[in-house]
């Protein structure tokens, strides 16, 4: 399978349908239907009733051959289908590509948040793109993941590493987790990015190449993680439990600035050994 750039009309038409799979009638307090459920999740009649649209307007967007719906309808499909913040954002983003910039994607961290990166040390801190490409980093960051100058520019990606390469990919305690956000990430800036090639490049990459991230691909989760917390195995400082922090600069706002905190006494002496100081 080739990951293509994304065909709107066609992922909104799936990804519809798999969120009704997954709603369970019973538990959106559905009156019981005397016909046997066939198949997983809410029927289109429901979807339809619970957004105040036709029962054919249903068929057809799930068909990929319905009209481009209007914000009002949008929003009645995310009420109706139970979608999170960052699942209605994803469904906007199919039904109503953002305006393009006249600006390509970031590829260079920008001055001042090169030197933030630095100043927040003894703090491990990273500067990254969309496409989870690491632009700046600090001395900590480096010494607790990686060393991202020994590494080509090219390789320099958070997702490829942790799925592709071994020494960054045994630190985590939970490897899955953090490749399942990945991927459910990468997913909401595809849509969020429909003409970028070399995004769609990179998933395609790591699509033909890494079965894991090809099941979780198809699996069409969606986040956008702002906070968080995770466990490493560092081979010098041992365990380390850390939260985790993303920052979205408004100036730079295809840029994400992530810094980790320790969680608690042990890890932040950990975290003193490895920064030096």
């Amino acid at each position: 399978m080739t990951i293509s750039a994304v065909d709107a009309t066609q992922e909104l038409a799936v990804f519809l349908r798999t969120r009704r799979e997954q709603l369970d009638p019973d538990a959106l307090g559905l009156p019981a239907r005397r016909a046997t459920r066939r198949t997983p999740g809410l029927r289109r009649e429901e979807v339809a009733e619970l957004a105040g649209v036709s029962v054919d307007y249903v068929v057809r967007l799930e068909q990929a051959r319905g009209p481009r719906p209007s914000a009002d309808v949008l929003d009645a499909l995310a009420r109706a289908l139970r979608l999170p913040p960052v699942e209605r954002a994803y469904l906007f983003d199919l039904a109503q590509p953002r305006p393009r910039t006249a600006d390509a994607p970031t590829t260079i961290a920008a001055p001042p948040l090169a030197r933030l990166v630095d100043d927040l040390a003894p703090l491990p801190a990273m500067l990254l793109n969309h496409r989870y490409d690491i632009l700046a980093w600090n001395r900590e960051m480096a010494a607790l993941l990686l060393d991202f100058g020994a590494l080509p520019p090219g390789r320099r990606n958070a997702m490829w590493l942790c799925l592709a390469h071994p020494e960054l990919s045994a630190r985590y305690a939970d490897r899955e987790r953090v490749v399942r956000e990945g991927v459910a990430h990468l997913r909401a800036a595809w849509a969020a990015h429909p003409q970028d090639p070399v995004l769609t490049g990179l998933i395609d990459e790591l699509h033909a190449a890494d079965a894991e991230f090809a099941r979780l691909w198809a699996a069409r989760d969606i986040t956008v993680g702002g906070r968080g917390h995770k466990v490493l195995h560092h081979p010098e400082a041992g365990p380390l439990a850390l939260d985790a922090e993303v920052l979205a600069p408004l100036h730079d706002p295809d840029q994400r600035l992530l810094l980790f905190r320790a969680a608690n006494d042990a890890s932040r002496a950990a975290l003193k050994r490895l920064s030096g100081s």
